[in-house]
């Protein structure tokens, strides 16, 4: 069953192939939407400032994108070389085109562990405690290519509820990104919304990463607004992705920079990653194939 599939372990090991030579002058990398984009460009601002010196080229541009479809477009055009995505939206480049890019590394838990949960959550002052109470009401999903965010609700919650998600909410729709969604669910647009969260620490801090947390740092979220009406099983960590076609010389650079980077770097690490993690694992696309195959199976593509 596809809740299983989901908590499939699976081999850890890192794959290289021969690519032509090229000049790359510009290191171009990719932001997912689903966050105010003064904010991503502040986080990502210490990759500007170091990279070039590191890997050798002459400049570091950054494009957040409005959304979680304007990366992966990007990646399949070739127009960006690096991005960090969730587990659904690389299943998305993967399924259009299986060798536009290539998994190096995801994060890894203070606990130790690979993975993170998709949560929902409703206000505290709702009258909603369980995910009983949500019979009938508004769901809000924070992206159609998010992970946490649409995809494994829409794969687990139907065993949770005993009934298909169209057939148990009395409506659905989408709130345009995690940071919006919980806003959105905070304004009353939607009974409730799904995020994501470490799952590792505690709910009352917006858990040690994730969405809730990254927003409670912000000062826009006060956690005692919120309640938990649900956790997804354990969700792969999504990948860090390089083009494909990238020289072989250059992807080692850039795997060596980031690899080092949560020592060399605490602040950087934190603040590209959102929150408190451990470290970077090397992974492949064999960690990512439960992700894909529930994804094939439930949206198509």
């Amino acid at each position: 069953m596809l809740k299983k599939t989901l908590l499939a372990a699976v081999a850890l090991v890192a794959t290289s192939g021969a690519v032509a030579a090229e000049d790359l002058k510009e290191f171009r990398i990719g932001i997912l939407g689903g966050e105010n984009e003064a904010d991503r460009l502040r986080n990502f601002q210490c990759l500007v400032d170091k990279l070039p010196a590191a890997i050798g080229v002459e400049k570091v541009s950054l494009f957040p994108a409005a959304d979680y479809d304007g990366v992966i477009q990007g990646l399949l055009g070739g127009t960006l070389d690096f991005a960090e995505l969730g587990a659904s939206g690389y299943a998305k480049t993967y399924l259009a085109k299986a060798d536009a890019v290539e998994p190096i590394f995801t994060t890894v838990q203070t606990d130790g562990s690979m993975g993170y949960h998709s949560v929902m959550v409703a206000r505290k002052d709702s009258g909603i405690t369980k995910l009983e109470d949500m019979k009938g009401k508004k769901l809000g999903f924070a992206d159609p290519d998010s992970t946490s965010g649409y995809l494994v609700p829409t794969v687990t919650l139907p065993e949770a509820v005993g009934a298909p998600v169209k057939e148990y909410f009395g409506e659905t729709g989408f709130g345009g990104g995690h940071e919006n969604l919980v806003l959105e669910v905070l304004k009353g647009t939607f009974d409730a919304g799904t995020t994501w969260a470490s799952g590792v620490g505690e709910f009352k801090d917006g858990y040690s990463s994730g969405n809730l947390r990254k927003m409670v740092d912000k000062g826009i979220l006060n956690m005692d607004d919120l309640v938990e009406l649900w956790k997804s099983p354990l969700i792969p960590n999504g990948p860090i992705v390089l083009r494909t076609s990238m020289e072989d010389g250059m992807k080692t650079k850039v795997k060596d920079f980031f690899a080092k980077l949560p020592e060399s770097d605490p602040a950087c690490f934190a603040a590209i990653e959102g929150g408190e993690f451990k470290g970077y694992a090397e992974v492949n696309v064999d960690f990512y194939k439960p992700i894909i195959d529930a994804r094939k199976a439930t949206i198509g593509g």
